[in-house]
């Protein structure tokens, strides 16, 4: 009878996390970061299926993996919840209304990109993306825990960025990502050798 039920919440769980994914899905606009702040503010705030440290670590984990943010974002959250049926469900709902959409536009995109009024949402549309995806940012930022490590690797990163764009260098943003994951793997080994030394 227990596994019974567990098996249904499981189920109803994948269910509404579809639901959820699918209204998601159509109606974000930029991609997966852009998504980021409104996966925060449906599962952080509204249900509380997850905590804001654990998106953090959600986010980090979908940003370091490859495949989209918003993809790999989803199919942790359905795990979380329903395990692989909730996890399909959840990576099926935030890609079937983008498939859809694109594919339907992909039948007449030229007169679709030639109306005079889609110009003037898709411009629109930009603007909104690029104040949906610096939410998203300082939102992670105000939630990140500070500490001398984040705070210097935050800082180090800001000034390459900015350094690199002034000169015209193009610098790949996967390198970023690879240097501050060993970055936080030394200094955490480097806390548990100081740990057990202070133990003994």
């Amino acid at each position: 009878m227990a596994n019974e039920n567990k098996k249904e919440s499981r189920v109803w769980y994948a269910v509404r996390l579809f639901l959820t994914m699918l209204k998601i899905g159509a109606f974000t606009f930029g991609g997966g970061y852009a998504m980021i702040a409104i996966l925060e503010n449906e599962f952080v705030s509204k249900k509380q299926w997850i905590d804001k440290d654990e998106f953090m670590d959600m986010v980090a984990l979908a940003e370091s993996t490859p495949g989209p943010i918003a993809i790999n974002s989803a199919t942790y959250l359905g795990y979380k919840k329903a395990g692989i049926i909730g996890s399909a469900m959840a990576t099926s709902g935030v890609v079937l209304p983008s498939f859809v959409i694109i594919y339907l536009i992909s039948l007449f995109f030229e007169r679709f990109m030639g109306l005079e009024y889609v110009g003037y949402a898709f411009a629109g549309i930009k603007v909104a993306v690029i104040y949906l995806i610096g939410a998203a940012g300082i939102k992670l930022l105000k939630g990140m825990k500070k500490n001398t490590m984040t705070v210097t690797l935050i800082s180090l990163t800001v000034v390459a960025l900015v350094v690199l764009s002034l000169l015209a260098v193009r610098f790949s943003t996967i390198l970023y990502i690879l240097v501050g994951g060993v970055v936080g793997t030394c200094v955490y080994l480097i806390h548990i050798i100081r740990k057990k030394e202070v133990t003994k």
